[in-house]
C-alpha cells in the first residue's frame, strides 16, 4: 500500500461547534488536539509504506485512534465504532461529523505493519518529542521505575497438552500450505480424529498410564511428521514454516530419541529429574506464542507471559493527580511516563536496569536521580548508572555472608582491601595468600583466600570463619564496582536516605492506574513485538489521561478504599 501524507488538517467548523457544545469541559481526545496538536504525522511512518499501490488510511490518524482506544481499553471493533459516532474523536482527528471512519481490521493491519518495520517505538518517540517541545518533560530531575507481570493471550498448557497442540498447530499450517503433499504422508482420517479438536485436559485420559501412552503417541507423530517435512522429496520451503520450526523445537525440548537393547528406536518424553529440561528462559510454552515464558515471583505469583517496566517523572509528586486546589498561575508539570521496556517474563529486573538507562539516554531523557526497588540494583548496574550521570536511589542488596547476617564477627567491611597491591588485611593484621580474579554467574569477581595455617591459631577465628580446614575466603567485585556498592550501602543506612526513598512508592499507583485504564497486565496480542507495541500505546494513553486532568484542573479519581480499610490504616499509623 502507498501513503499519501496529510499534514496540518484543520478541524471542520461544524465539528468544532458540536464538540464544544457536547463537551463544554473538553475530553481526553479534545485536550490532546487542543494542547498537543497533531502528535503523529504521516511522515513519521513513511518507512512502513511504499510509493505505489492503493492509498492507505492515514497512519498518523491510525496512531491517534489507537492511543485513544487504549485510554478507554476498547477492542478494535469498539474503537472503529467510536470513531464513527464519537464527536470528540472526530474533533481530535479533524474529521467531518459525517465521516464514517474505517473498518476495524485496519487497526490490526496497522499494528502488523508497524511491527514488521520495527516502528514500535516510533509512536512513543513522537509523543515524547512533542512533550519535550512543550516543556513538560526534560532530562535531569527525578524518575522512578517499577515492573509488573503481563499474562499472555494464549491458554496455559501442561507438557502433554503442549506436545499435542504443537503437532496440531503444525498440521493446521500444512493443511493450508501444502494440502496435497500432506495427504500423501499421513492418514488424514486418523490424524483428523486425533488432532481435529483442540488438545486440552478435559478430553484427555485421566489415568497416568494412558496419559503416558498418549505422550508417546504425540512424540512419535511429531517425529514422523518432521522427517517427512525434511525429506529430500518434500518441498524445501516447508521446512521454513514457523509452525514446523516450533514443532521441531518443542520436540527437542520435551522428548528423547534413543535405542533399546535390540537397536530399536525409542521415542520417550523427557523426565525433569533424570533427563533434564531446558531452562525456563528458553522453553517454549505455547506453539501460538513462542515468546511467552513461565516465570515466578515469590511463592504465590506464577504466570506465563511477559514483564513490563514503566518509568515516570516524579519531580512534583503532589501534581500527579492534577489536583491543584483551584489555584491559578504557573504550575509544575504532571508526572508523565517517559520510558517503557517490555521483556520476557524470565528476565529479572536487574538485567533490565542498564537497558532502561540506555533507552533514556537515546531519548535524551536521562534522570539525575532514579528511584527503584531492590530488584534493580547490583554493583554492575550502579557503576553503569554512574557512567550515565545517574544516581540510583535504591536499596542495594546487603552483604549476605554468615557474619553480616548474624551481625557479629568480621564481615567484609572489617577487612582492608588494597587493589593496587592485591593485598587484603584482616582485623588481626594478617594478609591474604591468594588473589584470584574469576567469573561467577557471568559476573567478574575477585576471590581472596587466607592460609589455613594463619587462621587456625587465630584467637578470633570463631568470629571470622566457620571453615574447619582452610582459612577465611572473601569474594568481592573489582575496584570500581566494589567502591560503588560500598558507597550505596553506606548511604542507604542514613535516616535522610530512608525519607528520600519514600518517593519511589508512588510508582505503584502508576502500575495500578495502567492496569485500571489500559489493562496492561494482560497482553492482547501474540509475540513480544506486538506486546511491546501494546505497552507503548498504553503509556501514551496514560500520559493523555494525566495531561487532560492537569490541563482541565480536574483531579483523577482517588484510589477506591473502603471504610474498613481506612480504619485499618488509621490504627496502623
Amino acid at each position: 500500500m502507498s501513503m499519501q501524507p496529510r499534514s496540518r488538517v484543520q478541524i471542520p467548523d461544524q465539528t468544532v461547534l458540536v464538540a464544544r457544545a457536547a463537551f463544554p469541559n473538553g475530553s481526553v481526545a479534545m485536550s490532546a488536539r487542543d494542547h498537543l496538536g497533531e502528535v503523529f504525522t504521516d511522515e513519521q511512518f513513511a518507512a512502513a509504506f511504499g510509493v505505489r499501490g492503493a492509498p492507505a488510511e492515514s497512519p498518523g490518524a491510525l496512531a491517534m485512534v489507537t492511543a485513544l482506544q487504549f485510554t478507554e481499553n476498547l477492542t478494535d471493533r469498539q474503537a472503529a465504532q467510536m470513531l464513527a459516532r464519537a464527536i470528540d474523536w472526530k474533533y481530535a482527528l479533524g474529521l467531518e461529523l459525517t465521516d464514517p471512519g474505517f473498518d476495524a481490521s485496519v487497526l490490526s493491519k496497522f499494528r502488523t505493519r508497524l511491527v514488521e518495520h520495527g516502528l514500535e517505538e516510533q509512536v512513543f518517540t513522537a509523543m515524547l518529542t512533542v512533550l519535550t517541545g512543550k516543556g513538560l518533560i526534560a532530562a535531569g530531575g527525578r524518575q522512578r521505575t517499577d515492573s509488573t507481570h503481563v499474562i499472555s493471550a494464549v491458554r496455559d498448557l501442561n507438557r502433554l497438552e503442549l506436545a499435542g497442540e504443537s503437532v496440531r498447530a503444525c498440521l493446521e499450517t500444512l493443511s493450508v500450505a501444502a494440502p496435497g503433499w500432506l495427504a500423501t504422508v499421513i492418514d488424514v482420517g486418523e490424524w483428523a480424529h486425533r488432532y481435529g479438536p483442540r488438545i486440552d485436559s478435559w478430553r484427555l485420559p485421566t489415568s497416568a498410564a494412558k496419559r503416558d501412552r498418549l505422550a508417546q503417541v504425540y512424540g512419535t507423530d511429531a517425529v514422523m511428521l518432521l522427517r517427512a517435512v525434511f525429506a529430500d522429496q518434500a518441498p524445501a520451503w516447508l521446512a521454513e514454516l514457523p509452525a514446523v520450526l516450533t514443532l521441531r523445537t518443542v520436540l527437542v525440548q520435551n522428548y528423547l530419541i534413543t535405542t533399546d537393547s535390540r537397536g530399536r528406536e525409542v521415542i520417550r518424553r523427557r523426565e525433569a529429574d533424570t533427563d533434564g529440561l531446558p531452562p525456563a528462559r528458553s522453553r517454549i510454552t505455547s506453539p501460538y506464542d513462542t515468546d511467552t515464558r513461565w516465570a515466578a515471583k515469590g511463592d504465590d505469583l506464577f504466570w506465563n507471559g511477559y514483564k513490563v517496566h514503566l518509568s515516570e517523572t516524579c519531580d512534583h509528586e503532589s501534581d500527579t493527580t492534577g489536583d491543584h486546589g483551584g489555584q491559578s498561575g504557573p504550575r509544575s508539570a504532571p508526572n508523565l511516563i517517559v520510558n517503557v521496556a517490555t521483556t520476557t517474563a524470565t528476565v529479572p529486573d536487574v538485567k533490565a536496569t542498564t537497558g532502561i538507562h540506555q533507552q533514556l539516554h537515546d531519548r535524551r531523557l536521562l534522570p539525575g536521580e532514579h528511584y527503584l526497588d531492590s530488584g534493580y540494583p547490583s554493583a554492575d548496574t550502579i557503576a553503569a548508572a554512574t557512567r550515565y550521570g545517574i544516581t540510583m536511589v535504591t536499596p542495594a542488596l546487603l552483604d549476605q555472608s554468615t557474619q553480616a547476617r548474624a551481625g557479629t564477627g568480621y564481615d567484609k567491611t572489617c577487612f582492608t582491601i588494597d587493589f593496587d597491591t592485591r593485598q587484603v588485611t584482616c582485623p588481626q593484621g594478617q594478609t591474604n595468600t591468594n588473589w584470584s580474579p574469576t567469573v561467577q554467574r557471568d559476573t567478574d569477581v575477585i576471590v581472596v583466600k587466607f592460609a589455613g595455617t594463619t587462621c587456625r591459631p587465630c584467637p578470633t577465628r570463631t568470629q571470622c570463619t566457620t571453615a574447619k580446614r582452610g582459612g577465611r575466603q572473601l569474594t568481592f567485585h573489582p575496584r570500581d564496582l566494589h567502591h560503588a556498592l560500598m558507597t550505596a550501602r553506606t548511604q542507604q543506612a542514613s535516616d535522610n536516605w530512608q525519607d528520600k526513598y519514600k518517593l519511589r512508592a508512588g510508582v505503584e499507583g502508576t502500575i495500578n492506574q495502567a492496569l485500571d485504564i489500559t489493562g496492561i497486565r494482560h497482553t492482547r496480542y501474540h509475540g513480544l513485538p506486538k506486546t511491546r507495541l501494546q505497552h507503548v500505546f498504553s503509556a501514551i494513553a496514560l500520559n493523555l489521561v494525566r495531561l487532560h486532568a492537569w490541563w482541565t484542573r480536574h483531579p483523577l479519581p482517588p484510589a477506591r478504599t473502603s471504610n474498613l480499610q481506612r480504619l485499618d490504616l488509621a490504627l496502623a499509623a
